[in-house]
């Protein structure tokens, strides 16, 4: 695990998984879930979005678009964030890691995202 909690922008559309991942997996961390690419490309806008967010988890498949779209625009803004594809489709990580993700951590080894979020997370040097 993390030494940290760290703060996570969480996009993610399915409200009912989202909140047993937090259960389960995050919740020594702090998540603030989004279900589409618009609230989350307001938050990435705003002015304080370096200190209210570390890292960010998205998923592929999103109602109005796909996660790749966020994550190229995120990347474009902030190059050293950790971004992590958290899809539950090969195809969908891949496209992912494609526009600009750190990491993946598919849905079915959620297991792994707290080691996952730790070596993204760890102080370098």
């Amino acid at each position: 695990m993390s030494a940290h909690p760290v703060k996570i922008l969480y996009l993610e559309n399915h409200a009912v998984f989202a909140r047993l991942v937090m259960r389960r997996f995050l919740s020594d961390h702090l998540i603030t879930v989004v279900p589409t690419i618009a609230e989350a490309r307001e938050i990435m806008a705003a002015p304080d979005f370096d200190s209210r967010f570390e890292l960010v988890l998205s998923d592929y498949d999103l109602d109005d678009g796909k996660g790749a779209e966020f994550v190229r625009e995120c990347r474009a803004a902030h190059p050293v964030l950790p971004i992590i594809a958290v899809s539950s489709h090969d195809e969908g990580n891949e496209t992912l890691l494609r526009a600009g993700a750190s990491a993946v951590c598919g849905k079915m080894e959620f297991e792994q995202i707290g080691e996952i979020i730790a070596n993204l997370t760890a102080p370098k040097g």
